[in-house]
């Protein structure tokens, strides 16, 4: 049975969560991790499925939080670094780059990118010394390959995740481990707002896509099909960025 963490994984109807459910059903045992206690009635919900998951609370933009995460989970076999999305209580910064705070910077650069940073620096070294590993980086098109007004900070932080993911996969493969990247374009969440779900009405489908979608590219990268899949970012987006005319 692989062990799998899912960071993220707090929204009831987010990519997170759906990850950690395909995850399980693929017959994972999984630790899911949000920043506040609802973490638990999602772990909840998941074991009612016949799920095997644990429930984590941490602050992955602290360190000690992290190395406490670290502790408790134990060595995984497959991370998935979905933290950092923007939520219903914590929408992601949405401001021009002339007029954002540093503080703000700063803040959205943590929550995208130094999440990740934090959490595969504490499991990474576990699936080095067994020789076999899967870390999969919830990136987007926004910032690696299109972008929108407001989104500078992240924009840079999910262009950032990718290449860090381009990185790792050199620098790790040779240990048995692969490091991929999805890049979600449009999808239907309760954080989505309602000029982004009249916006995925322009895609090729017409419509956004769901988290399970998405959810289904990051399993398939966790898996040993994917042995020879490595550096990749996958888009899950519709054809969305094909199109130079979307209106």
């Amino acid at each position: 049975m692989k062990r799998a963490l899912v960071t993220g994984a707090g929204a009831t109807d987010g990519i997170g969560l759906a990850c950690a459910r395909a995850l399980g059903r693929a017959g994972c045992r999984v630790a899911i991790c949000a920043t506040t206690d609802r973490i638990h009635e999602r772990a909840a919900a998941l074991r009612a499925e016949g799920l095997d998951v644990s429930a984590h609370v941490a602050d992955l933009t602290e360190v000690d939080q992290v190395a406490r995460l670290r502790a408790a989970v134990g060595a995984v076999d497959i991370l998935v670094n979905n933290a950092g999305m923007g939520s219903v209580g914590a929408p992601a910064l949405q401001a021009g780059f002339l007029e954002m705070a540093i503080e703000e910077w700063d803040h959205a650069m943590g929550a995208s990118l130094r999440t990740a940073v934090l959490t595969t620096r504490a499991f990474l070294p576990d699936m080095v010394r067994a020789g076999w590993g899967r870390v999969v980086m919830m990136a987007s098109v926004t910032g690696p390959m299109v972008s929108n007004p407001g989104e500078a900070a992240y924009s840079a932080a999910k262009a950032a995740m990718v290449g860090l993911t381009h990185a790792l996969a050199l620098e790790q493969a040779a240990h048995g481990v692969t490091v991929n990247a999805v890049a979600p374009g449009w999808i239907a969440t309760g954080a989505s707002t309602a000029e982004e779900l009249v916006a995925a009405r322009a895609t090729p489908p017409g419509r956004a896509g769901t988290p399970e979608e998405v959810a289904a590219v990051a399993a398939f990268l966790a898996s040993e099909a994917a042995s020879y899949v490595n550096g990749a970012v996958i888009v899950v987006d519709g054809g969305n960025i094909l199109q130079e005319r979307k209106a």
